[in-house]
């Protein structure tokens, strides 16, 4: 079995869509960046795993013009240190195709909740991943 964690929004799909979005400035319509999971890089710590520890994490990621994230916040804890901490350290690699406002690419602030579970959330079971993937 493998011990990654969902990286998901409400209720979509374990891997799921950016749920917040705000510019770096300007009022033109935002075209959201998408993401680009394959495999979600975010590894679910093993001693956590073992003792069947389970926590949601809430980040703020910024999505670079080119789609890479280059900064990591936490909003909401998870109450552990370890998810935390393993949230940011994935979200790190996490990759998008970058926001666009008027055709022009741009960097954007998107929140990315984290979800570590041993369990599929029941509001995901049956429900087609709109991503692919997992």
């Amino acid at each position: 079995m493998r011990r990654e964690a969902r990286v998901g929004a409400s209720a979509a799909a374990a891997v799921g869509l950016l749920v917040g979005l705000a510019a770096c400035g300007g009022e033109a319509e935002i075209e959201r960046p998408t993401p680009l999971f394959g495999e979600v890089p975010i590894e679910y710590p093993l001693h956590m795993w073992d003792q069947d520890m389970e926590g949601e994490t809430l980040l703020r990621v910024r999505v670079s013009d080119v789609g890479t994230v280059d900064s990591v916040e936490v909003l909401q804890t998870s109450g552990h240190v370890s998810f935390d901490s393993a949230a940011v350290a994935g979200a790190r690699n996490l990759r998008f195709t970058p926001a666009r406002r008027d055709g022009e690419r741009i960097a954007v602030w998107a929140e990315v909740p984290v979800y570590f579970s041993k369990r599929p959330r029941p509001d995901t079971l049956g429900v087609p991943n709109p991503m692919g993937g997992v």
